[in-house]
């Protein structure tokens, strides 16, 4: 069973950054790709990034564009998602996930396998 386990969430003021963790284990087959989603209080799940296992091909939400960066270390078996010029907009829990097999969208919580605990962001000054 492959679990998922999030770290590096915390309080920062607007205009910091923080870099999150995403680190697998139990995974005994090749994984397409992982992401990061993102829940506010009162708000859907929104899709935030996912980067491929593979080829680390990368897609991002529009509104992390150029502020959030994936990335992935094969051997560590983690992901992480470094975070600048953070909003107070920004400010929910994010949780990665994992998909074992290719989908024709990367951004629907739906064709992920697996999901991490979550780890909370807050950004407030």
């Amino acid at each position: 069973q492959v679990q998922l386990v999030e770290s590096g969430g915390g309080l920062v003021q607007p205009g910091g950054s923080l870099r999150l963790s995403c680190a697998a284990s139990g995974r005994t087959f090749s994984t397409h790709r992982m992401a990061w989603f993102r829940q506010a209080p009162g708000k859907e799940r929104e899709f935030v990034t996912a980067i491929t296992w593979s080829g680390g091909t990368t897609i991002y939400a529009d509104s992390v564009k150029g502020r959030f960066t994936v990335s992935r270390n094969i051997a560590k078996n983690t992901m992480y998602l470094q975070m600048n010029s953070l909003k107070p907009d920004d400010t929910a829990v994010y949780y990665c996930a994992e998909a074992v097999l290719n989908s024709l969208s990367y951004s629907r919580g739906g064709d992920y396998d697996y999901w991490g605990q979550g780890t909370q962001v807050t950004v407030s000054s």
